[in-house]
């Protein structure tokens, strides 16, 4: 079991270090099981306990092909371990892929082409600088409505010397539409649910899947700021995504993903 355990101490050092150098992801999921049921086509998934912070090195939720062919909701560690790698702890930044190059590069070209998921959200946190000070101010995004969406992700299953299997994913990235780019040039990509096949299949044609990558429209999702207290994956409250007053300052850049 140590390298399950150096595996989880590597990815909670990352959310560490990432947050700290301006390259961690943070996004919540507070539907109800009934709710990502109807929006994934799922069959009676399990009970969803709401989460306002989720965090690399955290289980989530994603949804893939089972055998069969047909949905499945199962939880995934956050923060790809490829399936070459001799160490899981060499993958510790692997939480966030360009959807512009993933489907060459080593780490995620074999999930690219057969491990497609679904990251179930309903909302993601980008931070603003403020001015010219060290000051950021988190920001809430999210679709109308508050309902559920798919981020673009891709898992892989890697086996540990001590036989301990790890399920992990990472979430695919696109440059930032007109709502996010004021924080960030880069935002994850959210698919439209008319797409979901395509993405999950296998069997899709390579240049039609890659077209899905695209940002978000922007007059399909809105944001607000929110409290400081999500900067710590410690808080896991309500308040974290609930709206506060925007500082004075004109922000500059955002922080959270690349």
């Amino acid at each position: 079991m140590w390298v399950t355990d150096l595996y989880l101490s590597a990815l909670a050092f990352a959310t560490r270090w990432c947050r700290l150098a301006g390259m961690c992801g943070r996004y919540s999921l507070t539907a109800t099981a009934a709710d990502v049921e109807a929006s994934f086509g799922l069959d009676a998934p399990p009970p969803l306990a709401p989460r306002y912070n989720i965090a690399p090195s955290q289980l989530v939720p994603i949804v893939r092909l089972g055998a069969s062919g047909t949905r499945e909701l199962v939880t995934v560690r956050w923060g790809l371990v490829p399936s070459f790698a001799r160490f899981a702890s060499g993958s510790r930044q692997l939480i966030n892929a360009r959807a512009e190059t993933a489907r060459d590069k080593p780490s995620f070209r074999a999930a690219w082409r057969a491990r497609r998921c679904l990251v179930v959200a309903d909302g993601f946190f980008e931070w603003q600088r403020q001015g010219a000070t060290k000051t950021k101010t988190p920001y809430y995004v999210y679709l109308p409505a508050h309902a559920p969406f798919a981020i673009a992700g891709l898992w892989e299953r890697w086996r540990t010397p001590d036989g301990t299997q790890i399920e992990s994913c990472v979430l695919l990235t696109t440059a930032a539409n007109a709502i996010v780019a004021p924080l960030h040039d880069r935002m994850p990509v959210i698919l439209a649910a008319r797409d979901y096949d395509v993405w999950l299949s296998p069997t899709s044609d390579p240049t039609r899947v890659q077209g899905l990558l695209v940002p978000l429209a922007a007059d399909a999702c809105l944001a607000h700021p929110v409290s400081r207290l999500v900067n710590s994956p410690a808080h896991d409250v309500p308040d974290c995504i609930a709206p506060t007053t925007a500082p004075a300052a004109t922000p500059t850049t955002g922080e959270l993903f690349r």
